[in-house]
């Protein structure tokens, strides 16, 4: 259904002003929540059962019209207006600009992962803002909308993408990652924080192997870059602006020539310069510090002063380097223990924790949602094969369903969950880590446990391992497989040990 026109020049009815309202929130809300579905729903005019997908797609195409009727009318002229009325049509002519463009930013977004550090030319932008200045945007508007909406379309694409699952902890996640990036308030950030987020540490916390590294790549890509508009390309390569280094790799006496460099002959065997990872960060970049619960007192103290003071000096020099760059840290160990004893500073736990994320294991978020697995297994076979392949993926999911008992806890996480699909892809065959598949279902017998206090004899082990593996594929064929035994041996030792059991129980 149109809005009403307006008879006067310049100026909204308030049936525009209601509408144009709800179209300029939109933007400023996190995709990644219920708002943002609500918003997209009530701009489109459709049902609350309609899908966010189609909802979006109708908000659009709804905008689009009323965007083309105010354009013949010779009302979508930003210089005929003031005030508020001027914010609301700048709202308009900003969302349609997006949605106009995202597919050409998505289309270079993906070349620019292909090129890596070197910067792809955007040729679609010249002319993308000249017509926002036709529009009545002033150059350094019209440049600034542009940067915006690229930074808007990275963001969704690295967390919408890299993220995947259904599951309440997985939404949850994505929702925090695009609040770190833009903050809970996008008039916030784009008034006033968009080139200071370099303020904001934050620290991943997680188990091994659950993605803290893809969260840390979502933020890291997605932070501010300036266009340049003479070269006709944005001035840095995402590739490049997300540097990665894994604390846990260096000796103690490596750590700070990796971190900050050193000069030339500050220590044996440095026979040149050398630019550490805090030096080669560019000003619109973000570091990543995997492992941070591992570095000793020293190194956090100098880390400190980066973060407190934003200078650092190489190893061997006395010269302050600034440094303009993001933070971001990452740790499997707990926290609060470390800190207890007195292996975390407090006062280095402060300075990162502007932010502090939990990315969830694999067993919660499949618990949460069954279809968690499916949408994993889907991306990471992509990832391997370099395309979408519904038939691996059904013979990965068909694998895992057969080999492996129900309520799998995943004890290597989404890292266990690839080294799966490889040996799948190798052997058609995946049997997890079988200690650990024990003792999360129950099928470990009681007495096993003896093994960790060192209770257990060679032929009691044995005999416990035979049990347990004959609860899991009740054949002694196959436990006789696995463990290079005759089937006679097998069944007698199944028998023992399940006569053990029977008899602690009476």
């Amino acid at each position: 259904m149109m809005l009403k026109r307006s008879t006067r020049v310049g100026e909204l009815t308030p049936e525009e002003r209601e509408f144009f309202t709800l179209v300029g929130r939109a933007p400023r809300v996190n995709p990644f929540g219920e708002e943002r579905v609500f918003l997209d729903r009530k701009i489109a005019g459709v049902p609350e059962s309609t899908s966010p997908s189609r909802a979006v797609e109708a908000a659009v195409k709804r905008v689009e019209t009323e965007a083309i009727r105010m354009e013949k009318e010779g009302r979508l002229d930003l210089r005929m207006y003031k005030g508020e009325d001027r914010k609301l049509v700048t709202g308009v002519v900003t969302f349609v600009f997006f949605y106009r463009y995202r597919k050409e930013f998505d289309r270079l977004i993906k070349a620019q992962a292909r090129a890596g550090e070197h910067q792809i030319r955007a040729s679609f932008l010249k002319e993308a803002i000249s017509g926002l200045e036709a529009a009545g945007l002033e150059r350094d508007e019209a440049i600034r909308t542009v940067e915006g909406c690229y930074q808007l379309r990275r963001a969704y694409h690295f967390i919408h993408y890299s993220l995947v699952g259904p599951s309440a902890s997985m939404v949850a996640l994505r929702y925090r990652l695009w609040n770190n990036v833009f903050t809970h308030d996008m008039e916030l950030y784009s008034g006033i924080l968009w080139n200071r987020m370099e303020d904001f540490s934050t620290l991943i916390l997680g188990e091994t192997g659950t993605g803290k590294g893809s969260a840390a790549a979502a933020i890291g890509r997605s932070g501010y870059t300036p266009y340049d508009r003479k070269r006709g390309c944005f001035k840095e390569s995402f590739t490049r602006s997300f540097l990665s280094i894994n604390l846990s790799r260096f000796p103690e006496a490596l750590i700070e020539s990796e971190l900050f460099g050193h000069r030339k002959g500050s220590f044996t065997g440095a026979i040149d310069d050398y630019q550490g990872v805090f030096s080669r960060c560019s000003p619109w970049g973000a570091i990543f510090l995997d492992e941070i619960g591992e570095v000793s007192i020293p190194v956090q103290i100098k880390l400190l002063q980066v973060l407190q003071e934003r200078v650092f000096s190489p190893v061997g020099s006395h010269n302050e380097v600034r440094f303009k760059g993001r933070v971001i840290a990452a740790t499997n160990k707990p926290v609060e223990q470390l800190r207890s004893e007195g292996r975390f500073r407090d006062d280095f736990y402060y300075r990162l924790c502007s932010d502090v994320i939990t990315v969830p294991p694999l067993r919660q978020r499949i618990e949460e949602d069954k279809r968690e697995l499916v949408d994993l297994v889907e991306l990471l076979v992509a990832r391997m094969v370099g395309k979408r392949s519904d038939n691996l993926t059904d013979m990965v999911l068909d694998v895992i369903e057969t080999d492996l008992p129900k309520g799998y806890p995943w004890p290597g996480n989404v890292r266990e969950l690839e080294q799966c699909i490889r040996r799948v892809f190798l052997n058609r065959s995946y049997h997890g880590d079988d200690v650990h598949t024990a003792r999360h279902t129950g099928q470990i017998p009681e007495g096993f446990g003896d093994l960790e206090r060192g209770e257990l004899s060679a032929h009691e082990l044995v005999t416990a391992y035979c049990h347990m593996l004959y609860q899991k594929y009740g054949k002694f064929e196959e436990v006789a497989r696995r463990t290079s035994l005759d089937r006679r041996t097998v069944k007698k030792y199944v028998v023992e040990w399940q006569e053990r059991l029977d008899g602690e129980e009476e």
